[in-house]
């Protein structure tokens, strides 16, 4: 009896010592907060205290689906996040001031249908945050 009660005991700290160490990825809501609402602010419309510094107001990002006919054009929005268009010396080629979102490329891939019609493996991170922005359309 004590030997299963010091089992039981071993793999209960076993499991509060892993639930602590590790983390799970952050949300699309959490990655928003802490990479665009600087920018875009915490709703999205684009008026984050540091949109003031910037040459360029950063876009609305609550009309994006109504800017592309209704449908939200998430390959676009992941694609801008990304930086498919490239980057140059204090910004990208588009000529946007959005830095490079290193960590939300990092890790697992999912097949991801951005609204194109193909599956694309792509990082679940950034696919958390299209998702996000999706929600986030008026």
């Amino acid at each position: 009896m004590m030997r299963l009660q010091t089992t039981i005991m071993t793999m209960a700290a076993t499991l509060a010592l892993a639930a602590c160490v590790e983390r799970e990825a952050p949300t699309g809501a959490e990655d928003f907060a802490t990479f665009c609402a600087a920018c875009h602010g915490t709703s999205g419309r684009g008026n984050g205290p540091a949109a003031v510094g910037l040459d360029r107001k950063p876009a609305d990002l609550t009309g994006l689906s109504a800017r592309n006919g209704g449908a939200f054009p998430g390959t676009a929005v992941m694609a801008k996040i990304w930086g498919y268009t490239g980057a140059s010396p204090g910004g990208r080629v588009d000529g946007s001031p959005m830095p490079e979102f290193g960590p939300l490329l990092q890790g697992d891939l999912v097949p991801y249908d951005g609204g194109d019609g193909t599956q694309t493996p792509t990082p679940v991170r950034l696919v958390q945050i299209a998702e996000y922005l999706r929600l986030l359309q008026e």
